[in-house]
């Protein structure tokens, strides 16, 4: 019996124009190759400062010389230069362990590219892909990696990334990926600039004392539960009225609004879920349009503070108990999550989600996370999505929305 062979490889063309952009290049030379009645296996377009690259993979022809002839007679009417290389088979199937990385800089430097590209060589990884997400305010290269798997991938290049001063993000190129659907985020100083407590302190009279026990449970340095009921007790007495003046002090952080606005449109769902209070957290899920909220609830008696809270305490433990909750209430598993925190009280969230995202946060964050954000704009989350710069300013143009123009 004679053994089975694999079937022979095609024989093809790599056709590669290179010049300057205008309108009817790519209809030109599929015009001429649809004479030829080629079958094309593979084409990849870029446009770099209006420079435009095209290869095209087609199988050869009968008379390939006589395509060759066509094709050159075409890049010369449209003044491009053309090469034109014979071979056989297709693209090689990408390796095990696919990943995407996220390199986010500002500004991204070439020699920071550099020592990404070198680390990723140094697993044993190939880059298949890459393209820009984003160029303003922040520049965002999404890489295509195979050839490594994504945990030895992103413990490599997070030590790179801190010698650069970058953001990298690293993913498994898996279906989960497009099926992210929740996403839950802590507020103070992730959804919003600052802390609510330390705004309700000021009106107290100890700012400075609850701020400093603040960034110490952040830290970890302190059991949270015991520090906040510490820290409330000093609000003992204030007017009901204050939450109102500071509710008009918040300050939400850059691209929150464009972050939740445009993933809404794609049907995710949102939640915040707090250490701080209730009222203040569920007047803004409904100004952001956010779905789901949970937080503390500070005690009122005859419109003054209590200084105590009612009920459980929202800890590290109950917002990854809160993740859960929300995301088998939107119908999801919580490998279809994104959490998004800065401080201890996170960790429990960010562990439990698919994505655990540590956004301009504490050491001992971003050491637990999958991943982290140190840029001032909550909007990059949606480039780790794989959702350019470019489709979130067109769906805002078809909301009439305008959005500022980028440097030229």
């Amino acid at each position: 019996m004679t053994p089975d062979r694999a079937p022979a490889k095609p024989e093809t063309l790599l056709i590669t124009l290179t010049g300057k952009d205008r309108p009817g290049v790519t209809s030109s030379i599929f015009d001429t190759l649809a004479r030829a009645g080629v079958e094309v296996l593979d084409v990849e377009q870029i446009l770099l400062r209006r420079r435009l690259i095209l290869g095209v993979l087609v199988t050869v022809p009968r008379d390939w010389q006589r395509l060759q002839s066509a094709v050159e007679e075409t890049a010369a009417a449209l003044e491009m230069t053309v090469e034109i290389e014979r071979g056989s088979g297709d693209n090689r199937t990408r390796g095990l362990g696919r990943s995407h990385v996220t390199v986010i800089g500002t500004p991204l430097k070439a020699t920071a590219m550099a020592a990404i590209a070198g680390r990723i060589a140094d697993c044993g990884g190939n880059i298949d892909r890459i393209e820009r997400m984003a160029r303003y305010p922040v520049t965002a290269i999404d890489l295509h990696v195979s050839g490594v798997e994504p945990e030895v991938l992103r413990a490599r290049l997070a030590r790179e990334a801190a010698q650069q001063r970058l953001d990298v993000a690293v993913q498994p190129a898996t279906l989960l990926r497009r099926g992210m659907r929740l996403i839950v985020l802590d507020v103070d100083s992730t959804l919003i600039q600052g802390e609510v407590i330390e705004m309700l302190a000021a009106h107290a009279g100890h700012e400075a004392e609850v701020a400093e026990v603040t960034e110490r449970a952040m830290q970890g340095e302190l059991d949270f539960e015991e520090s906040l009921r510490a820290r409330v007790a000093l609000l003992e007495g204030l007017p009901v009225e204050v939450l109102d003046d500071v509710y008009g002090q918040i300050v939400v952080n850059p691209g929150a609004r464009t972050l939740v606005r445009t993933l809404r449109r794609l049907g995710y769902r949102f939640a915040i879920v707090s250490g701080g209070f209730s009222q203040i957290t569920d007047r803004l899920a409904a100004d952001l349009g956010i779905h789901f909220a949970r937080a503390n609830e500070l005690e009122i008696d005859a419109g003054r503070l209590t200084g105590r809270i009612v009920g459980r305490v929202v800890d590290r433990a109950a917002k990854a108990e809160a993740l859960r909750e929300f995301a088998a209430e939107v119908g999801v598993g919580v490998a279809s999550t994104i959490a998004i925190g800065d401080g201890a009280n996170d960790l429990d969230m960010l562990n439990a989600a698919g994505l655990g995202i540590a956004y301009n946060a504490r050491p001992v964050v971003q050491e637990a996370a999958d991943t982290s954000v140190n840029v001032p704009y909550l909007d990059t989350i949606l480039y780790l999505l794989g959702i350019s710069r470019e489709e979130i300013e067109a769906a805002d143009a078809e909301a009439g929305i305008v959005t500022p123009s980028p440097p030229v």
